[in-house]
């Protein structure tokens, strides 16, 4: 039987798609750090394999047995007093995924690699950027300079390897555990207290479903073609919107209005200093406000919708999705959490009922 490898499987989107693959009752084998929490795949009748993707060796035993591919394995997160913690697994993770890739021949018939749309890059305009925009953001913050040169390393190995490129948008939805950079947005906006109206940048992304990009993937690996990349993308909203919609959806407090760029700048500054202080990670840095605080990431999914046959749904129904799954886990402070009003969530989603899942271990030597 035909089974999937998918790297970074213990993470937000990884663990989605293995779902996504399992509920389509596929076979699938998930590559994960020592170190990652297995809970997202708990239940699950999966195969799990322990490795490395920046070890070459630990991916090539892996993919025994493997005839696809689903590269989603990265650090997700934006800035880092080491910076070699993010660049690292982009770069040299993705580059020893694809030899070992390599290795094995003929036998991997297809490989998804996810990127991001940040390596299409970000428009001062209030129009969808496609694939053919010109990316402009070369000197941004770290994470989204990986994401660029992982992409671009990979498209440089297509005429090598059958490789397919996807660049999900802001990413919201259930599984966000972590949560990554984006869902902590939502569970920061939930847990807000005081007087002060919670304030907005004045730019947009697109907002899109975590399942809905784990269709995009499944898509691209059945139907994609050899060396494109693709977006999958959702509603685009200003951020006003958004923190619109979560108050519609709560009934919590709505947008303040958004402070100028250079008070954005000058509190980046203070929380990169404050982080490389404490060892924390700050929740804005002074180059995600310079290229990100009155410019828009709003993308087309149109090549994607007519060649992968991708569909999304509203941004309401993600954001209620990824609120209501906040809420039932305890990410909101009680006292908080009393005060919501349920208008549109959808109910909690279930855990199935599977079998248990089976390990291999895989050490050096």
């Amino acid at each position: 039987m035909a089974k999937a490898l998918v790297t970074g499987a213990s993470g937000f989107i990884g663990a989605r798609l293995v779902r996504n693959l399992v509920e389509r009752g596929e076979d699938v084998k998930c590559f994960v750090r020592p170190t990652a929490s297995r809970a997202a795949l708990k239940g699950l009748p999966v195969e799990i394999v322990v490795g490395d993707i920046t070890i070459e060796h630990t991916v090539y035993r892996a993919l025994a047995g493997c005839d696809r591919v689903y590269h989603v394995a990265a650090a997700y997160k934006m800035w880092d007093p080491n910076p070699a913690t993010i660049m690292e697994p982009a770069i040299r993770g993705t580059r020893e995924v694809l030899n070992a890739i390599k290795r094995r021949g003929s036998h991997i018939e297809r490989v998804v690699v996810t990127s991001s749309v940040a390596a299409i890059g970000a428009s001062a305009a209030a129009e969808p950027m496609d694939e053919s925009f010109k990316w402009n953001l070369a000197d941004s913050e770290i994470y989204i300079v990986a994401k660029r040169r992982a992409e671009e390393l990979a498209l440089s190995m297509s005429d090598e390897l059958p490789i397919v490129v996807v660049n999900p948008c802001g990413v919201f939805g259930p599984g966000d555990a972590r949560p990554t950079p984006s869902g902590g947005l939502i569970v920061k906006y939930l847990n807000w207290k005081g007087p002060i109206p919670f304030p907005v940048s004045a730019g947009g992304i697109s907002v899109v479903d975590v399942d809905d990009v784990c269709q995009g993937h499944i898509g691209a690996m059945t139907k994609g073609r050899i060396g494109e990349r693709y977006i999958l993308g959702g509603e685009n909203l200003s951020f006003t919107r958004v923190v619109e919609a979560m108050s519609s959806i709560t009934g919590l407090r709505g947008p303040g209005k958004p402070a100028g760029k250079g008070l954005a700048e000058l509190v980046g500054r203070g929380m990169e200093l404050w982080a490389r202080l404490t060892g924390n990670e700050p929740e804005v840095t002074y180059k995600l406000s310079r290229d990100f605080y009155d410019t828009f990431m709003w993308a087309s999914s149109g090549k994607a919708e007519a060649e992968l046959g991708y569909k999304h749904r509203p941004a309401r129904k993600t954001l209620a999705r990824a609120i209501r799954w906040y809420l039932d886990r305890g990410y909101v402070d009680p006292s908080v959490a009393t005060e919501i009003r349920y208008d549109d969530l959808p109910g909690p989603d279930p855990a199935p009922s599977l079998p248990h899942e089976r390990t291999a271990v895989f050490r050096e030597g």
